[in-house]
C-alpha cells in the first residue's frame, strides 16, 4: 500500500548563537508547529534538521521512532537504487536555517580528508562523508561564497595597508591566494585589529568601485564578533559577497570556503555534518588554519559560479514545478509555489524525498485517493514510487529534496 511509504514527521531544531531568536526564525516557527512548547522569544533556533543525522534526528510524529530505525525496517520505501548506490537510507539531510549573524568561515572536505579525519579523531569527525550542499533563499539572503576573482582580489590587496600581506610572487594565482588567505588566518589578534582600524579609516575613494562596500562590512562583522577576528578580513578582501532574493540560490562545492550572513534558508547537503572552521567562532573552538587552507579549493571564483541556476522540472505535471539540479549526485531539490486555488501533480520518484512546507497551508493526495493536511511545518517522508499531488485553497509553498 502506497500510503505506507508516507509518514509525518516531527524535526529537532538548534540553538546555535548566530540564530535568529523567537518568533522572528522561521527555522524556530516551521519547528513550533509540531512542538507542543511553542517557542520562547529569549531564545535562538538556528536550523531545523529533517533527515536521519543522528545528532539532531527527525522522528515519526505518531510513534517517536527515528526516521533513520524507520527506514531501517522498511528499506523498500527507499529503493533499490538509492540502497545500491549510496549503502544509505537517506543520501542527503535537509535543513531550515534562520541567522542574523554571520556562521563561521568554514569549508567541508572533501570525501577523501574526511575519510583521514573520521579515522583520527572520529569525535570532531563523525562520518567519513563528504559534504557539498546548496541553499535556496527563503527571505533576502546575505552571505560570502567562494572567492573573488583573482583580478578583484589584486586590486583590493594592493591598497595599503593590506600590500604588506601580499608575498612577493611572480604571478597572482591560486597558490598565491591560498598563502595570502593563510596569513591573513594567522594574524595575532592584535594585527587584526590594527588593520581593521586602518581599513575603516581610508576614505571610500580608496576602494574600487564595486568594493566601496569593503569598509562597512568589515565593521558590521568586528561588532558582531570583535576586531580581532581574523574571519572578517578573509570574507570581506577575498570572498564573493552576495545579495539574493527569495527564490535564488547557490551551490557550495566539498572545500569551497563559505559564510552564511543574513537570512533564511532552505539548505540540503550530502548526509555529513564534518566542517573545518577558522573565523567567526571563539579561538579555542577553530580548526588548524594550516590544514584548512590545505583543503582550500578555487571553485567558484565569481559570484556567478557560486549561483545554482533553477529550470523548470518535468516531474511537475502541470508546470508549476521548478528544480534545483546541483552537480553533484546525492540530491536534487523541488519547489512547488501553489496560488490560492491551484494544484500540482508529481510524478513519482524512484527513491526518498522529504516534502516541507515553508509556507502556507493545503493538502497532500497520495495516489489519488489518500488526503493528508499540510500547514507551514509539516514534513514528511514520501517513500520511492508515490506519486502525490499538492492541493492549496489559499496558496503554499513546498520544497521536496529527493534522491533517485
Amino acid at each position: 500500500m502506497l500510503l505506507d511509504r508516507v509518514v509525518q514527521l516531527k524535526c529537532g531544531v538548534k540553538h546555535d548563537p548566530w540564530g535568529k531568536k523567537g518568533k522572528a526564525s522561521l527555522a524556530g516557527h516551521l519547528w513550533a508547529q509540531t512542538e507542543s512548547t511553542g517557542v520562547k522569544e529569549d531564545e535562538t533556533y538556528s536550523e531545523m534538521w529533517m533527515g536521519t543525522y543522528p545528532t539532531v534526528p527527525a522522528r515519526l510524529l505518531a510513534t517517536g521512532e527515528t526516521l533513520e530505525h524507520f527506514l531501517k525496517r522498511k528499506p523498500e520505501v527507499v529503493g533499490d537504487s538509492v540502497r545500491r548506490r549510496f549503502q544509505t537510507g537517506l543520501p542527503f539531510l535537509p535543513k531550515v536555517l534562520s541567522f542574523d549573524k554571520a556562521l563561521p568561515l568554514q569549508v567541508h572536505p572533501d570525501k577523501r580528508l574526511s575519510e583521514q579525519l573520521n579515522l583520527k579523531d572520529p569525535d570532531q569527525f563523525g562520518d567519513p562523508n563528504h559534504k557539498p550542499e546548496i541553499a535556496v533563499a527563503l527571505s533576502e539572503f546575505e552571505l560570502f561564497a567562494g572567492f573573488k576573482p583573482l583580478a578583484d582580489i589584486e586590486a583590493l590587496m594592493a591598497i595599503k595597508p593590506l600590500d604588506q600581506f601580499v608575498p612577493a610572487h611572480s604571478t597572482f594565482d591560486d597558490d598565491l591566494l591560498r598563502r595570502i588567505c593563510r596569513i591573513l588566518l594567522e594574524l595575532p589578534p592584535e594585527t587584526v585589529s590594527e588593520t581593521v582600524s586602518a581599513v575603516l579609516s581610508l576614505p571610500a575613494e580608496s576602494f574600487p568601485p564595486e568594493h566601496r562596500y569593503v569598509p562597512g562590512l568589515i565593521e558590521r562583522l568586528s561588532k558582531q564578533y570583535t576586531e580581532s577576528d581574523n574571519g572578517a578580513l578573509v570574507a570581506v578582501l577575498l570572498m564573493n559577497y552576495m545579495t539574493l532574493q527569495p527564490g535564488g540560490a547557490v551551490c557550495v562545492p566539498a572545500d569551497s570556503i563559505h559564510a552564511y550572513l543574513r537570512g533564511d534558508i532552505l539548505e540540503c547537503m550530502a548526509r555529513s555534518d564534518n566542517v573545518l572552521a577558522t573565523g567567526f567562532c571563539p579561538r579555542p573552538t577553530r580548526n588548524n588554519v594550516e590544514l584548512f587552507t590545505r583543503a582550500l579549493s578555487f571553485k567558484p571564483h565569481g559570484p556567478d559560479e557560486a549561483k545554482l541556476g533553477q529550470k523548470k522540472s518535468e516531474r511537475g505535471e502541470l508546470g508549476r514545478t521548478i528544480e534545483y539540479a546541483p552537480p553533484f549526485s546525492e540530491f536534487n531539490v523541488l519547489a512547488t509555489v501553489l496560488k490560492g486555488g491551484e494544484e500540482e501533480r508529481q510524478k513519482p520518484i524512484a527513491g526518498p524525498s522529504i516534502v516541507v512546507v515553508t509556507r502556507g497551508n493545503g493538502e497532500m493526495i497520495v495516489n489519488g485517493q489518500n488526503k493528508l493536511g499540510m500547514h507551514e511545518g509539516s514534513v514528511f517522508f514520501v517513500g520511492e514510487g508515490v506519486p502525490i499531488e499538492l492541493v492549496s485553497r489559499d496558496g503554499m509553498q513546498v520544497f521536496r529534496p529527493y534522491a533517485e
